[in-house]
């Protein structure tokens, strides 16, 4: 039995309404697969930057840090080196004050020829020396000719030898030092330095530790002392 044309137009349209609906159905499982493979790749992008925002902070927080740190070190320096100045100023107000006391003693011709007497007979010791010369200030040649001529018998007794001293009459200490003598061998290569100022200057050395023990107390950092 042969179609009409009624049964044609149909059966066209059927086809027609199937292929649109199975297009439609394609066009939506194409949509969903974009759909979903969009919000995957926006996901991934988007985490991408979480993670690199993430690091850049992180960075810029060990920076700051490390900025801090190096501030606090250089504060922590800058203190450190005001209070060691501020100890070293102390000090030398103090080795100060020792010599305008050392000044005072040779004022006192009893006490500073007893020193005088010392220092000589050190001297004389240090060297070793048959013969010696000795240097001090103008104003003490007198004190030192005395000293001298009370130590030579003490050197010869106790050293078993002779010892023959010139005192320099010609190139004196300068009469502004505290006092003291310089006592030099026969050729004058090796000296002996006995003025007020270089002991002041050696017994301070010596005693440094315990000076800084004794004004600024123990450093709990120093495991070994002098």
């Amino acid at each position: 039995m042969a179609l009409t044309d009624a049964d044609v137009q149909k059966q066209i349209k059927h086809m027609m309404a199937f292929i649109e609906q199975e297009a439609n159905e394609k066009v939506e499982e194409i949509d969903a697969k974009a759909e979903e493979e969009f919000n995957i790749e926006k996901g991934r992008l988007v985490q991408t930057q979480r993670v690199k925002i993430m690091e850049y902070y992180e960075k810029k927080e060990k920076q700051i840090e490390q900025h801090k740190k190096i501030q606090m070190s250089n504060l922590m320096n800058q203190a450190r080196l005001k209070v060691l100045k501020a100890r070293d100023d102390m000090i030398m107000d103090l080795l100060n004050e020792a010599r305008q006391r050392l000044a005072q003693i040779a004022k006192d011709p009893a006490s500073y020829s007893t020193l005088l007497e010392g220092l000589v007979l050190q001297g004389f010791y240090q060297l070793l020396e048959p013969k010696v010369t000795i240097r001090c200030r103008q104003q003490d040649v007198e004190m030192v000719q005395a000293a001298v001529m009370k130590n030579i018998p003490i050197y010869r007794e106790a050293v078993k030898r002779n010892i023959d001293v010139r005192i320099d009459q010609e190139r004196f200490l300068p009469s502004e030092i505290c006092g003291g003598v310089e006592v030099y061998n026969d050729n004058g290569k090796i000296k002996v330095s006995n003025t007020l100022e270089n002991r002041l200057e050696l017994m301070a050395h010596q005693m440094m530790p315990e000076i800084r023990v004794n004004l600024f107390g123990a450093n709990p950092n120093r495991k070994f002392t002098d």
